[in-house]
Formats: structure tokens, sequence, C-alpha cells
């Protein structure tokens, strides 16, 4: 029995398949390997987490929270997590994924143009994606309400007074980016705000390059006096480079980020931002995903869960007098 378990090949088909007929007569499944065999899955739910070259894609605190979320839910189930690298060494996503006979797939960081993403789904795997649009027959994907929160975001602002009201977006190829950009315009529009030449600035979700935007900000001969950042990591950057300038925040221009990750309420002015529920992200992408596994007729579903103004410091509290 432990040859056929363990998948030897000099086991003749004819035995193979009567071991595998009295383990499933008998109801024995002595460990992970034999339930493999016996059922044909790995019993492994696979984790692709990638945020582009040079970028500490574990130690981003939003991907740690949803990673959270979604190891409690796969926890209660008899599932493995597989966290797999983005594929530098040559080997494809799909090669991994039958390597580890992966049941199901969640997509994190990626661009919607990552050659992987089209391999993942031309495996027939359920794959479910965060922050990404991602369908197929499949795999779907869950999100936060990006553009209603960085409506938010404005609409807050311009009831403390602010007129000249910049965004500090993310990359225009990832959905967070696209979609709170499309958030932040279409308040601005609404409320017939006059966006200025260089009010809007691009970031990568990473302090840097909040800093190196607000400092361009500050630059413009008509400086915002209220900014939304796509990200609470760039709104602290944007906040160091405002102190920088001998600025305060929020009296000489107001910030407000997006994620509510720990730090959000621990920065000095605390940060005023919109939250996400970055573990029922996680959660919510673990239990689509188990679904799909479980019966293979399911619809992969797009699930977009609200988002909430918290309001601290950064942005102030009264009307610009």
């Amino acid at each position: 029995m432990s040859r056929v378990l363990n998948d030897y090949p000099d086991v003749a088909p004819q035995t193979r398949a009567r071991v595998l007929e009295a383990i499933r007569t008998a109801g024995f499944v002595p460990d992970r390997t034999a339930r493999s065999l016996v059922t044909g899955r790995g019993q492994v739910i696979a984790v692709i987490l990638e945020t582009g070259r040079g970028h500490p894609d574990l130690l981003h605190p939003f991907f740690q929270e949803v990673l959270m979320g979604l190891r409690r839910s796969v926890s209660a189930s008899a599932y493995d997590l597989l966290l797999l690298s983005a594929p530098g060494d040559g080997l494809v996503y799909e090669r991994r994924i039958r390597h580890h006979r992966v049941d199901g797939v969640v997509l994190m960081g990626a661009r919607g143009s990552d050659p992987g993403i089209a391999q993942i789904l031309q495996t027939g795997v359920p794959c479910m994606a965060v922050d990404l649009n991602v369908r197929g027959p499949r795999a779907g994907s869950v999100s936060s309400d990006n553009v209603e929160g960085a409506a938010k975001a404005v609409r807050h602002l311009h009831g403390l007074g602010h007129r000249r009201i910049a965004l500090i977006g993310g990359p225009p190829d990832t959905k967070p980016g696209a979609d709170r950009r499309a958030g932040f315009r279409r308040e601005v529009a609404r409320l017939e705000l006059d966006v200025r030449p260089g009010h809007e600035r691009d970031g990568d979700f990473y302090p840097e390059s909040g800093q190196a935007a607000m400092r361009a900000l500050l630059d413009l001969p008509d400086p915002p006096t209220g900014v939304v950042a796509a990200s609470d990591l760039m709104a602290a950057g944007a906040i160091q480079a405002a102190a920088a300038r001998g600025l305060r925040v929020p009296d000489d221009v107001a910030v407000v980020g997006f994620d509510d990750i720990q730090l959000a309420e621990l920065l000095r002015p605390s940060l005023t931002t919109i939250r996400q529920d970055k573990q029922g992200l996680g959660a919510a992408a673990a239990n689509a995903l188990l679904q799909l596994i479980a019966d293979p007729e399911a619809e992969a579903p797009v699930v977009t869960l609200p988002v909430e103004l918290i309001v601290r410091e950064s942005s102030g509290v009264r009307p610009l007098e």
C-alpha cells in the first residue's frame, strides 16, 4: 500500500487500481498524500502575491491583513495555504499549480496585463482575485468600493472648505489605482471643482512615491490645500514631505489616506483615511474560492465590500476660515 500511496512508478496499474479501490471502500485515508490520490485533490490553496520588482510584498501591511483574513477562513477547512513566488526562475505558474496539486488560487497584487494570469485561467483551476479585474468561467474577484472611497475623501475635504484638492494616485494599471482615480475625478466633477494642472500625481502605494508627489505638488504656483492619497503609506510620505517644508498638517495642507492600516492611527498627526475591511477581503476571497472548489457548477462571483471614512487629525475637523 505504501508504494501506491507514495506514487512509486514500479507499481503495476492493475495493482494500483485495486489498492486505491480498497482505500475508497474502507474509507481509509492515512495522510494527505493518500487523500490526494483518492480524491484527485491536493487540499492546497495557492496564494500568488506579486506587486512588482523592488517592493517588499509580504511587508506591506495591507497584504498582511488580507492574508490574515484568508488564513482564518481557510483554517476551518481541510486545506493548506501555499505561497507561490513570481516565476522568475523559469517555472511558469501553470507548472507550479499542477506540480503542487493546487485546488484553487488566490491572486493578489498582480497587474491585469501579467501573462501569468492568463496561464492560471487556462488551467481551469478555480481562482479568486483580490483587487484585480479577473473574469472567467472559474474566476471571480473581490475588492473594496474604491471608487466611492475616493469620492468620500473628496467630499470630506470639500466639506471642510477646500477647493484646491489634489490626488496622489496609485499605479493606473492596477484596479485600485484606476478606481480611486475615477472616484476622485467623478466627485471633483460633481462638485464642480477645478483641478489645476499638475494636481494629479502618480505614485506606487509606497511612502517614497508619496513624498515625491507631495514635493511636486508643493512646488506648484497654486499648491493644493487638501490632498487625497490612494494609500496610507503614500499619505505618510506626503505628511513627511510637508513637514520637511515647514508646513503644518492640517493647518497648511490637509491629507486623507486610503486603507486604514495600523500606522494611520499612530502617525502624528493621526491620519484621516478611508477604511477598507482588509481581513474581510481575505475572508470573502477564501469563502468564494472554497465554494467554487466544492461545486464545479458554481458561478464565480464579483464581490465589492463597502468602505468607511475615518476622521482623525490630518484633515482637521473644522471648516477653513
